[in-house]
């Protein structure tokens, strides 16, 4: 009944309820979806619709007759089918060189003049002109350049063909993803809190320390929800002594079992049947939630009652092994921004948002009518959501961090987290295919395909970093054309698509570096994928390691030994395109050239592929936070001291002080931090003092005081949704150069470890000699 009346009222929340949010839960997005792109939602007058109604626009403004209304159907029938006659047109239509260079170039300059305008439809025209150019690309590629007579070339043409065609099928459907992103805002919450519907928090372990837990268990606690209607319960598949009597100390569930059974999904679903709530929410164990978690998630499971889950970012506030190997942190958008930040948001557009295992609310009813957490595939949250779409439920995804957590820490654990997702999506491609059986959209049918065919890059990437060797090292033409052909045809296919998603994605992923990430883990996600389009039972499922540490600085030789081997390929072919100058004739000359740069090239990524495996020292268990807060420092004997705070972590914290004051090593002090109008003091001793910087300790903190700091750094509700999509574009060019200088360092890094190596397997003999000797 209550679920009922939280609906009820929902729908009927006034404006003056809607303001009730606050302002700072995210602003409202610059574009929304024509009407004839949106599902049916039920309209609010509200703030939080304020984008659905510019949404509407086309619909609801005008109506003025019957007769206008005709006439504007009969233009827009008249756009679709000059679009559909055209574009085949466009695509087929075949020209000499010169004309082709005319019409690239013709079409270059429209691209550059519609990027300097802003709007979804500036964006919706590049797109456009991006899938002609490859279409034409392609089509040539297939009708003009396959004539081979040699069985290597045919082998290793078609070999490169199959490549591009993956590549361009993922373009069309990366463009139908995030041709509109949704860019849904929270919906309101009903006045009356008694309405509010009851919540379980599930926080599922296994071999997690306690020090990575207790954050997260302590901000779920934070929540602001009413008491009566949330419970906390850690899900210790680790059966661990410490966390039940942590559990028992905060008051929060401590619940297990007796086998590992499905790992993560088999802890969840055991949960479920030993849990009540209306809705479930599931955090990570380092996926600690803010207070607005669940005042942001909630309001829109009134609106909607077929809506089964709301997912929200993966926010990670330690950085990942790009960035900390290759010093980019916060400077670089790093590798899953792209995910959460644009393809979610544009997935939601049509009703095709994915579970992502952590920071989401699931409606317990749907959860249980699709038999609980998915558990025939490793990657058992995208495998949930399909069912629920299967079984004609909604998602929604709010692209608003409502959580912070750890990123993986070595290169080592982050290349085991993705081969688990990439043998998990293909499986699930194997057995519950999204383009086939019933329940699903075709809108949704695409956005799943390309989820899946995304883990597929291994091969086609692998395919690319050896290419031009067919050429360099056996004379073989894989693509039958001049080099001027293939420099009119191709040179507008790459350079439209760079244009295009650098537009659409650039805040969220810079050119060159997609290809930098797939490289580093195209041979390692190539194996098991194949294995698991073979035989989907295959493979288990693999826990990623988080709060560990990195004592040294060490070379990961396992994971950069494919890099490695393509690098040497890639100078062997360069070597044999050297000599090949010496002594080619004219007509193919160019060719030779152009098969150079694209070693040249493919040397620049391998580079920074070979840089990312020289692993940096993690010496920190709890990763500092930047943040500027007012505090005041209390020194001893002293009046109390206003200063602000620049970082903070679970076990200290960084403070800034007036330039004339100075702390002495090891001075206990009490600082003092706020809570909107509330002061926590916290006693802390000064661990380190720079002039006016000064790094304290936390010293012997209750539980209380451990609450209390949670509440005031790491629960803050705007505290990530501010640093959210923050980059600054970037030009082709500059990112270009950065990850050749990048390059450089990882050549550098890579030759001193192996002299090392050297010169300590030409000690070794030297040692053991003389050991003899001395027997």
């Amino acid at each position: 009944m209550r679920a009922m009346e939280f609906m009820q009222i929902s729908r009927t929340t006034t404006k003056n309820n809607c303001s009730q949010l606050d302002e700072r839960q995210g602003p409202s997005p610059a574009h929304r979806a024509p009407s004839c792109l949106r599902r049916p939602r039920v309209p609010c007058a509200g703030p939080t619709h304020r984008g659905r109604a510019v949404a509407l626009r086309f619909v609801s403004e005008a109506r003025p007759s019957a007769a206008s209304a005709a006439m504007r159907s009969a233009v827009h029938a008249a756009a679709w089918l000059l679009t559909l006659f055209a574009l085949p047109a466009l695509v087929i239509t075949p020209l000499t060189l010169n004309q082709q260079l005319t019409l690239s170039v013709s079409i270059f300059i429209a691209s550059l003049v519609l990027n300097r305008f802003g709007g979804r439809f500036a964006t919706l025209a590049l797109m456009f002109l991006s899938v002609v150019v490859s279409s034409r690309y392609l089509y040539w590629r297939i009708t003009d350049t396959m004539y081979m007579d040699h069985a290597l070339d045919l082998v290793l043409g078609w070999g490169l063909l199959l490549a591009e065609i993956y590549a361009f099928l993922v373009l069309l459907l990366g463009y139908v993803q995030t041709a509109w992103p949704l860019g849904r805002t929270p919906e309101p919450l009903p006045a009356d809190l008694g309405t509010w519907p009851s919540v379980d928090v599930l926080i599922p372990t296994y071999n997690e320390p306690l020090s990575v837990v207790r954050p997260t268990v302590l901000a779920a606690l934070s929540m602001d929800w009413p008491r009566d209607r949330l419970r906390i319960f850690v899900l210790d598949d680790g059966r661990r002594e410490d966390f039940r009597a942590f559990c028992d100390e905060v008051g929060v569930a401590h619940v297990t079992r007796s086998d590992n059974r499905h790992a993560k999904a088999g802890n969840i679903n055991a949960a479920l049947k030993h849990t009540s709530g209306e809705f479930v929410a599931i955090f990570d164990c380092d996926h600690a939630p803010v207070r607005s978690f669940l005042r942001l998630t909630m309001g829109a499971f009134g609106r909607e009652p077929k809506l089964a889950m709301v997912q929200t970012p993966h926010y990670f506030y330690s950085a990942d092994p790009f960035e900390k190997n290759l010093g980019t942190f916060g400077t670089v958008p790093n590798e899953g921004e792209l995910f959460y930040g644009l393809i979610q948001d544009g997935n939601d557009l049509w009703n095709a948002a994915f579970f992502c295992g952590s920071c989401a609310v699931l409606r317990r009813s749907a959860c249980e009518q699709v038999g609980g957490i998915a558990v025939e595939t490793v990657t058992e949250d995208a495998h949930t959501a399909l069912k629920m779409h299967r079984a004609g439920f909604d998602t929604a995804y709010l692209a608003i961090p409502q959580a912070g957590g750890l990123a993986t820490e070595s290169l080592s654990g982050h290349v085991g987290q993705r081969i688990r997702w990439a043998r998990g999506m293909t499986q699930i491609f194997r057995t519950d295919n999204p383009l086939l059986g019933r329940g699903l959209s075709w809108a949704q049918r695409l956005c799943y395909l390309n989820a899946m065919l995304h883990f597929l890059y291994g091969l086609p990437r692998l395919i690319y970093l050896t290419a031009p060797l067919a050429y360099l090292v056996f004379g073989a033409s894989v693509i039958h054309a001049s080099a001027a052909m293939i420099f009119a045809y191709a040179l507008p296919h790459i350079f439209h698509a760079n244009l295009t998603n650098s537009r659409v994605q650039g805040r969220f992923r810079y050119l060159f570096w997609n290809e930098v990430y797939e490289a580093v883990l195209a041979w390692h996600i190539f194996r098991p994928t194949l294995m698991a389009l073979i035989n989907p039972k295959l493979g288990a499922f693999n826990v990623t390691a988080k709060g560990g540490l990195i004592e040294r600085r060490y070379f990961d030789t396992k994971i950069a030994r494919a890099s490695i081997f393509l690098l040497l390929l890639n100078f062997i072919g360069i070597g044999f395109g050297l000599w090949r100058l010496g002594w080619v004739d004219d007509e193919r000359i160019a060719t030779v050239w152009l098969n150079l740069a694209w070693s040249c090239y493919n040397l620049v990524i391998l580079g920074a592929c070979v840089a990312a495996a020289n692993e940096s020292r993690q010496m920190r268990t709890a990763h500092r936070v930047a943040l500027e807060m007012p505090a005041v420092l209390h020194l001893p004997g002293q009046e109390p001291i206003a200063c602000r705070t620049f970082d903070f972590s679970a076990t200290g914290l960084g403070i800034d002080l007036p330039a004339d004051l100075r702390c002495a090593h090891d001075t206990p002090v009490q600082v003092s931090l706020f809570d909107g109008g509330t002061e926590h003091r916290f006693p802390a001793c000064v661990r380190f003092s720079r002039g006016s910087r000064v790094g304290l300790r936390f010293e012997g903190l209750t539980i209380a005081q451990e609450q209390a700091l949670v509440q005031c750094t790491i629960s803050r509700p705007d505290l990530w949704s501010e640093r959210w999509g923050r980059h600054p574009r970037a030009g082709a060019h500059r990112v270009l150069a950065h990850i050749a200088r990048i390059s450089a360092v990882g050549f550098k890094d890579m030759f001193a470890h192996y002299r090392q190596a050297l010169g300590r397997r030409l000690r070794s003999p030297a040692a053991a000699h003389s050991s003899r000797e001395s027997n």
